[in-house]
């Protein structure tokens, strides 16, 4: 007689408390990510008459706004330097950084349908919201090439310290929409309260306007705004006019860290609802 074996039963269970981020499993699944990335970029200019070529005008159109209304009628300075160019300078990384925000902001509840029926790591697809606007930040860099050009500014080695502050406002997009995107699938009007919040946050980043205009009594409030560092040292790289704020550029990296490992671990603590309430 053939003895029966005995069946194991699992049951699996969410972990409670802080779930720690499994960087490895990240790594395992990174053509997941290039996949979702890719395919974000082809969706968002998917049966465009002008395709990637909006990646160019709306900062330039934009720019143009700016030169006419704060650059002319309202005479704000800028730092003794063409106006257009100026704010041309510190519109190409905003763009991204709020674009970035935007989309990974909505992103959990835009792929619910992935996300209720199959398992990868969830912290991927804000992950892959954040890239692909980065194309669209090296094909409106062209037009600021040619700005440069037209206007005879070089610039100097400090251009060299530009793939860090793009990095570090990848990590800063990243970590926010790691926030927004997980509070987003519980709290549903943090998806209408993302544009409105970005609009608030380009008039308190000196964007149109140097950071000299905020000095004084009000310059600690610069300070706290971790963009403001990174806008100022991206003008500063490439139109090298003016030697880079280490000391701000300093802060605004220390609370971009703290913002995108909190945001990661965020996520993680509360993604095992994920599935069963979006």
């Amino acid at each position: 007689m053939i003895g029966k074996k005995e069946l194991s039963t699992y049951i699996i269970e969410p972990r409670k408390g802080w779930i720690p981020v499994d960087l490895k499993e990240l790594f395992r699944f990174r053509e997941l990510l290039y996949f979702l990335a890719w395919r974000d970029i082809k969706l968002r200019y998917k049966q465009t008459i002008l395709g990637a070529g909006w990646a160019i005008i709306q900062p330039l159109f934009t720019m143009v706004v700016f030169t006419l209304f704060f650059g002319q009628m309202a005479k704000i300075p800028s730092d003794g330097i063409p106006y257009p160019i100026f704010s041309y300078s510190g519109l190409i990384l905003w763009i991204y950084f709020s674009n970035a925000i935007s989309f990974a902001g909505t992103s959990m509840v835009s792929s619910s349908n992935l996300i209720s029926k199959v398992y990868f790591p969830r912290l991927i697809v804000p992950t892959s919201a954040t890239l692909f606007g980065l194309v669209d930040y090296l094909m409106a860099f062209i037009v600021m090439g040619l700005l440069m050009v037209y206007y005879q500014f070089t610039p100097g080695i400090t251009i060299l310290i530009l793939p860090v502050i793009l990095f570090m406002t990848w990590m800063l997009a990243a970590g926010i929409g790691y926030w927004l995107s997980a509070l987003n699938v519980k709290y549903r009007d943090i998806g209408y309260i993302i544009p409105f919040f970005i609009q608030l946050w380009l008039f308190a980043t000196p964007v149109i306007y140097p950071s000299s205009m905020v000095s004084g009594k009000y310059g600690w409030i610069l300070s706290l705004n971790p963009m403001s560092g990174l806008i100022e040292a991206h003008r500063h790289a490439i139109l090298g006019y003016m030697d880079i704020n280490f000391i701000s550029l300093g802060i605004s990296m220390l609370l971009i860290l703290m913002i995108f490992i909190s945001g990661m671990f965020y996520f993680k603590r509360v993604e095992r609802y994920f599935a069963d309430i979006i």
